[in-house]
């Protein structure tokens, strides 16, 4: 009878940080091999760690742990958390931080926007560096209050919470040795309850420091220093430290939008048991069997079905003898057969992790599901006499071997807390993947054709990204997974953080050379006071070329709807004409540069990229057109509607299409003195357009073009245009009467948006618009130059894309001082690449662009992520000190946490009146926002805010300048003045005003 999979939940995300081993494929492949991962210190290591001497020289001190390298290190800028405030958090919670970020990324889920309700259910062990810190006794109540929170377990979940912005339920779960697994079977029944849709499991298990164990006859702390489960051999635990985080979903939902889920849990159930047990700290069978028991049911299968238990296993005289009696019974009953179930024990590998035990081993078990491969119990030898082996369902497998168990593979998890609190979780393999389940999947002949997919990578600071980008391109280049799926990977399921790459290939191998070459790339920052403003550009008459939306419709979603819309508007006789131009890169070059064909199509082109750029979230604050490209950027900014502008467009190109023959010509000098050069050569040419400093057009008959061309004999450099007319010359005039027909019944509005024109001005929205201002527009001299310094001055660092084909109006904006990107700037492809680069350019300078409609096609799939390597973040050395021992071994600090009174030495009120008279506030200001935030040599823009702080902090602030200056600075006003610059003008003014500490709040 087939099961009912409605109530199954995917475990789409996973990470951890583990003993010995530097990533979970580095950690698999020492399970599968056995190693074990515990470390022995040496004495001198053990010193150095804060042991004090009397119990390092004990002859029961064991000095072995599942020890945890890097520990002290944390991205805390990744968390706007600030220097000061790390130093004082638990490393639990600092690396708890980061492995959600981690699992969260290999769920396909930007772990900034998640765009789930998601749950944080998270567990720590107790916390041995707040420990430390109190014993240092160096803590002022400020700062404990702090510490506190930085430290207690209440407030774990609450504060990834808040730091992740996840909005589901955040609930701290303490059962001791079983909290994570515990917190799964909590997950699991809110998902099944509509709670939240997306769950984050962490935990922790780290001791600080990180040393060895006093060994206590008949306690259960090896005297070996190996941890050997089921063994002859076994005398008891070894503690280690780890990190685990799982991401859970519903299978449903995970399997149309997901990568290919982990596994799957099928069933969960908790108990304790009570008091039918030889003491508190005892196990019980009764207990252990019936969570089993409860699991099964809860999972709808029998035993039969189960091939893999991954135990609690500790190793030790009593625990192991009935944990192996208590899984029997319950496997037994259920029908597994004499042999049928390979045991696991991860703490043979990694010593007892603690309250992170439980995950760590589901994780594991998940492992050997997804992979059907059994690894061995590190160490084992010979089975444990005292263990029952009579029709037992369960064997120790003594090395590494496929399974051989029923299929589906299915696994048990367990995991059992002091006190008594039992868990147990059945696991099956992952569901085969739903191809293109909620996505556009792109066939592999398709793939491998296409010119090009955008890779996008991101992190918090430059070496980050060299990081990541060098680890992902390594992956990629083992494992091969589709550059599509990469692609979309990348876009959708990772933040967008200030450091950039953007990267542009046809093949994963190529995208891998990139990123681990570091060539070939786009990089860029995004601003921290936000995007630049951006300007939409149009060129004009001349960038025309066959083939032109070609580009374009291959890479930006929603250009060929707008196309479709813009030649929707046009009469057939021009719109099929059109239709051929734009797409066929053999289309006829001359015929496409006829004015009445040239205009319209570029038009359509302009109007429909400015489209679906917008629909990406490229918003413009302002747009500007060269000549034709004025009609586009009026359209844009809502002056003329779109129908009104089409045919204005049909009725200007007709009609200097019937103007006599005329030929351009540009000049590569500024406006003077090209016309002392039509004067010196009597030329009957007229300046058409001043383009920039050092580029200007004359217009005339091709004959006077001709002669004047001749007479300059390379006096300064010269380019004839594309051009059959003489544009904004009197040859043009024709053309202005039926123009003005035209506009006189075509209503215009007000811009919404700023719009440079061409006679230089800049047109605010709401601006008046006459009728005018377009008849006159085809004879006036083009004054761009003029119009782009109008927009720098308005939009300082603006941002000019050219959106159109070519790059002429590109080349005026940098010559004008502003940054550009040309949208499609080249005719030897027609594939979309330079479109994809330009994109990327916009992304890594920090445009907000919508990735995700941007790259839907592809699957997601498992990714490497960020690759951490903080700065080490311990307390200063006066804060951690175990008790009664010398202070724990870490990186020297400034200072320890103090109030500012206390570093003057003297009482709270002692030197307030001179403090007052003669401070030095700008330095006193920057040196409180030193000792609380740990930040140094900050410039007045320095934002309180993003660099830590917050509404907690800032009231230490104003308590101590209150201390310090005898002048209350209100907390309301600190909150509001936010740069170091403000708080400080803020400061002095409180202070010129004279007011006491008692009147000035």
């Amino acid at each position: 009878m087939a099961r009912d999979h409605s109530l199954d939940i995917a475990v789409t995300g996973m990470a951890g940080r583990f003993p010995g081993s530097s990533d979970l494929a580095d950690w698999w492949a020492s399970l599968i091999t056995g190693r074990v991962l515990t470390r022995r210190y040496s004495q001198q290591e053990v010193a150095d760690s804060g042991v004090p001497a009397d119990l390092m020289d004990d002859p029961d001190f064991v000095p072995v742990h599942g020890h945890l390298t890097d520990s002290d290190r944390f991205e805390n800028a990744l968390f706007r958390v600030s220097p000061r405030e790390a130093e004082i958090m638990d490393p639990q919670h600092r690396l708890m931080l980061e492995c959600a970020w981690a699992a969260l990324e290999d769920a396909g889920t930007n772990p900034l926007d998640t765009g789930l309700v998601t749950g944080v259910y998270a567990s720590a062990s107790g916390s041995g560096y707040l420990r430390s810190m109190i014993a240092g006794g160096a803590l002022d109540p400020l700062t404990l209050e702090d510490a506190i929170h930085g430290n207690e377990p209440d407030f774990l979940a609450s504060l990834i919470s808040y730091k992740l912005n996840l909005t589901g339920p955040a609930l701290a779960v303490q059962t001791a040795c079983s909290s994570s697994l515990v917190a799964v079977h909590l997950a699991v029944q809110a998902l099944l309850n509509g709670e939240c849709d997306q769950a984050l499991i962490v935990a922790a298990g780290m001791a600080y420091p990180q040393t060895g164990h006093l060994r206590i006859p008949g306690g259960i702390h090896s005297a070996s220093g190996y941890c050997r489960p089921f063994d002859a051999a076994a005398d008891g635990v070894v503690a280690g430290s780890g990190v685990a985080c799982v991401v859970l979903r519903r299978l449903s939902d995970s399997l149309t939008d997901g990568p290919t889920p982990h596994g799957v849990i099928l069933g969960t159930a908790v108990n304790n048991d009570g008091a039918a047990k030889a003491g508190y700290y005892a196990p019980s069978v009764g207990g252990q069997e019936d969570v089993i028991r409860s699991a099964l049911g809860a999972a709808g299968v029998d035993g039969t079905s189960i091939g893999y238990l991954e135990t609690h296993g500790t190793g030790t005289s009593i625990g192991d003898p009935i944990e192996w009696s208590a899984a029997s019974a319950a496997l037994r009953a259920a029908g597994a057969r004499p042999g049928q179930v390979a045991v696991g024990a991860l703490k043979a590998n990694t010593g007892h992790l603690d309250n992170a035990a439980g995950l760590a081993g589901l994780m594991k078990a998940l492992l050997v599901v997804g992979e059907g491969v059994v690894p061995p119990v590190a160490g084992f030898s010979r089975l444990n006499p005292l263990l029952e082996t009579e029709d037992t369902p369960l064997f120790v497998p003594a090395e590494s071997g496929m399974w051989t168990g029923p299929e589906p593979r299915r696994a048990g998890v367990s995991s059992f807390g002091v006190g008594g609190t039992n868990v147990h979780v059945i696991v099956e393999q992952p569901p085969h993947p739903v191809a293109g389940a909620g996505t556009q999947p792109v066939p592999a002949a398709e793939d491998a054709a296409h010119s090009g997919h955008l890779v996008l990578l991101s992190a918090a600071d430059a070496a980050a990204l060299d990081r990541s980008a060098d680890r992902l391109g390594r992956h990629l280049a083992v494992h091969g997974p589709r550059p599509a799926d990469v692609a979309r990977t990348l876009a959708t399921g990772r933040a967008a953080l200030s450091e950039r790459l953007a990267v542009v290939a046809g093949t994963t191998a190529e995208i891998a050379g990139h990123l681990t070459s570091g060539t070939g790339g786009i990089r860029g920052s995004r601003l921290e006071q936000g995007p630049a403003p951006l300007v939409l550009a149009f060129p004009g008459q001349g960038s025309q070329r066959p083939g032109m939306a070609g580009p374009l419709a291959n890479v930006l979603p929603g250009f060929t709807t707008a196309l479709e819309d813009c030649l929707e508007v046009f009469e057939p006789a021009v719109a099929n004409p059109l239709r051929r131009a734009l797409f066929d890169p053999a289309f006829p070059e001359q015929e496409l540069a006829r004015t009445d064909l040239a205009q319209p199509a570029l038009f359509a082109v302009e109007y429909a990229a400015a489209t679906a750029l917008r629909g990406l979230g490229i918003l413009p604050a302002a747009v500007i057109g060269h000549s034709l490209g004025e009609v586009t950027a009026a359209c844009v900014a809502g002056v003329i509607g779109l129908r009104d502008a089409a045919r204005f467009v049909c009725v200007r190109s007709q009609a200097m299409q019937d103007c006599p023959e005329g030929a351009m010509l540009l000049l590569a000098c500024a406006e003077d003195e090209a016309r002392g050069l039509l004067a010196a050569a009597a030329a009957e040419l007229e300046i058409a357009a001043v383009n920039s400093p050092v580029a200007t057009v004359v217009a005339g008959t091709p004959a006077a073009v001709e002669a004047f061309d001749a007479w300059l004999d390379g006096r300064v450099r010269t380019w004839r245009l594309a051009a059959s007319r003489a544009f904004h010359s009197r040859l043009i005039e024709p053309a202005l009467v039926p123009l003005a027909e035209e506009l006189s019944r075509t209503p215009l509005r007000s811009p919404a948006l700023s719009w440079a024109t061409n006679c230089g001005q800049l047109l605010l929205p709401g601006a008046e618009i006459g009728p005018e201002l377009f008849a006159t527009q085809a004879r006036r001299t083009v004054r761009f130059a003029q119009a782009l310094e109008e927009l720098a001055a308005r939009f300082p660092g603006a941002v000019v894309v050219e959106a159109g084909p070519g790059r002429a109006v590109s080349a005026m904006a940098e010559a004008a001082g502003l940054t550009a990107v040309p949208l499609d700037p080249g005719r030897s492809a027609h594939n979309g690449v330079a479109v994809l680069e330009a994109l990327g350019t916009l992304w890594a300078m920090g445009q907000p662009l919508d990735t995700r409609a941007l790259c839907r096609a592809g699957e997601p799939v498992h990714l490497p992520g960020y690759l951490f390597a903080g700065p080490s973040r311990i307390a200063p050395e006066a804060l951690v000190r175990p008790a009664g021992g010398r202070p724990a071994a870490g990186p020297p600090a400034p200072a320890p946490f103090e109030t500012a009174d206390a570093a003057r030495g003297g009482r709270p009120d002692e030197g307030d009146d001179q403090a007052a008279g003669g401070t030095d506030v700008p330095a006193l200001v920057a040196r409180q926002w030193a000792e609380l935030l740990g930040h140094e040599g900050l410039a007045e823009d320095a934002d309180f805010f993003d660099l830590g702080g917050d509404s907690l902090v800032v009231t230490r602030l104003a308590q101590r300048l209150r201390k310090e200056l005898k002048v209350r600075v209100p907390v309301r006003d600190l909150l509001v003045c936010r740069t170091l610059g403000a708080q400080t003008t803020l400061v002095q003014s409180l202070l010129e005003q004279g007011l006491p500490a008692a009147a000035a709040g």
